[in-house]
């Protein structure tokens, strides 16, 4: 994952290029900047394989409370949301080795219960995966 400075010109597809829903989103994050990351309306969480986070953008500190000061270099999984620490979501990311799915979910660590629609991005061939997150109302 590139992750290059905000001042950088990597010469990445603008924000309003990508959604939640794009079929290229794993391709667009792989070589977007924290610039990039931090104009998304929805929230991205870079991890290593380990589940440590390495990005974490402010769309997702929103949804969250949680600034990225606070949760970069800390496993997400067991640290920063437990929540997550399950079947739907950790054991499918340890256990698959490419995943591209979208999961309807509530987050319930730190906050009053809120529904999200996740994104979880994996491929084999490279040590970044991704959890894209979106508030959704489900009715």
């Amino acid at each position: 994952m590139s992750m290059a400075p905000a001042t950088a010109s990597t010469g990445t597809a603008p924000a309003t290029a990508v959604s939640f829903t794009s079929p290229d989103l794993f391709d667009w994050l792989e070589t977007a900047t924290i610039e990039d990351l931090d104009r998304l309306s929805f929230g991205i969480v870079a991890m290593t394989r380990d589940g440590v986070v390495e990005n974490y953008n402010i769309a997702e500190g929103h949804l969250s409370g949680l600034t990225p000061r606070r949760v970069i270099g800390r496993n997400f999984f067991t640290s920063v949301a437990p929540c997550t620490n399950n079947f739907m979501v950790a054991y499918r990311f340890d256990s698959e080795p490419e995943i591209d799915s979208v999961v309807n979910y509530v987050f319930t660590f730190r906050l009053a219960p809120t529904k999200v629609r996740l994104r979880l991005l994996k491929r084999a061939d490279c040590r970044t995966m991704f959890l894209a997150v979106e508030g959704h109302d489900w009715s």
